[in-house]
């Protein structure tokens, strides 16, 4: 790789100050999933990447890298600039070699160097490289308008949602009642570190946390942390969940939210994640689950959040949140209204999330196919 690349050091791009604000003009970027952490008003030092002089930023310490064509600056010196050797290779190409390498690092060392320069790669005539970036690029092109279009289509299930959940105080057949009166119970799970041990040998049950809740829904993974039988036997004493109710993050990462579809055979949830048990002949439990993520509620109960580095909404606050209530069949045709655009936006089996997926994974396929070489014997 080192023989087709060039990379350059950051130091003259790095931002000064973090005073970021989005009505200035230059992006500050990073490699990482983030890649555009701020705008900033700094008039030096911006490394002059457009259509024509694009560039690849690589991290030097995790080996993350993005293809940027616009003006920009970077966080810190783990940011190298990756172009061409002239005549050697074209950029683009060596992006998607970059991909199919697949390398990643936990280890806090610099990479470009010792390790990534190093990589045998084919290189391939010019004319070659060229056709492969044209078939490679359609893929990339169509991941890119799908995601455009998800972004456009959560913006608008967001403006939907706030729109159909925000209701008048004087309308007649709205009532206003605080949440204590319309849940049964407000729990939360146990302290592994007071009652049990995550992760024995014998842990094949699931212990979700806040980064198992992620829009509107509870994702389990490898990195999920496990339980025994009997530390979830613990757990469903305190928290005893059941379907239709209500999950909430109210530490750390404030009021993300799922509804329990099912009621949980091999899972249970963690201290800090609470679980509403809503009263169904007054409220639906979706209908307030589309409450609690409206920008109204979030303000209402993000100021009740106290606390010092790791902030809670205590359990007695919450209930005294004041909550719109419309008839149950009004309650319905707002849930089947935003449950059109939940699927549309969020649903991972279906809708663009499914489609941009199955993109990605097509493009994979025919990147290791035609980046993949019979290597030439030398005489």
């Amino acid at each position: 790789m080192g023989e087709i690349a060039e990379y350059e050091q950051p130091s003259k791009y790095i931002v000064s100050n973090t005073n970021y604000n989005d009505e200035f003009d230059t992006p500050v970027l990073t490699a990482g999933q983030s890649f555009i952490l701020g705008y900033t008003d700094e008039k030096k030092g911006i490394f002059k990447a457009s259509k024509d002089n694009p560039v690849v930023i690589f991290d030097d310490f995790t080996g993350a890298f993005k293809w940027v064509d616009f003006p920009f600056k970077v966080k810190s010196s783990a940011v190298k600039m990756i172009t061409a050797k002239k005549g050697k290779a074209l950029l683009r190409y060596i992006y998607h070699l970059m991909g199919n390498i697949g390398f990643s690092s936990s280890a806090h060392t610099r990479l470009w160097i010792s390790k990534y320069s190093e990589f045998k790669v084919p290189v391939p005539p010019m004319a070659v490289q060229s056709e492969i970036v044209r078939i490679l690029d359609n893929f990339t092109e169509l991941t890119a308008e799908l995601t455009a279009e998800l972004t456009a289509r959560q913006k608008q299930y967001e403006y939907y949602r706030e729109t159909l959940l925000r209701f008048d105080e004087n309308t007649a057949d709205i009532s206003y009642m605080p949440l204590g009166e319309l849940i049964i119970s407000l729990n939360t799970g146990l302290n592994p570190r007071k009652f049990f041990v995550l992760n024995t040998p014998d842990a094949k049950n699931y212990y979700i946390t806040i980064r198992e809740i992620k829009n509107n829904k509870i994702v389990i993974s490898e990195k999920t942390d496990r339980l025994n039988d009997e530390a979830l036997r613990l757990c469903n004493r305190r928290s005893n969940l059941e379907k239709g109710d209500i999950l909430f993050s109210g530490t750390g990462t404030i009021g993300e939210t799922a509804l329990i579809e099912e009621t949980p055979k091999n899972w249970n949830i963690k201290e800090g994640v609470y679980a509403f048990k809503p009263r169904k002949d007054k409220i639906m439990p979706k209908f307030l689950m589309f409450l609690l993520n409206t920008n109204k509620i979030r303000h209402d109960f993000l100021k009740k959040a106290a606390g010092g580095i790791v902030k809670s909404v205590p359990m007695g606050e919450m209930k005294k949140l004041q909550i719109p209530v419309p008839s149950l069949e009004e309650q319905k045709r707002v849930v089947d209204l935003l449950d059109r655009f939940d699927t549309l936006c969020s649903d991972i089996s279906q809708g663009l999330p499914a489609e941009i997926e199955a993109r990605q994974k097509q493009y994979e396929y025919y990147r290791d196919k035609l980046l993949t070489f019979e290597e030439k014997a030398v005489a």
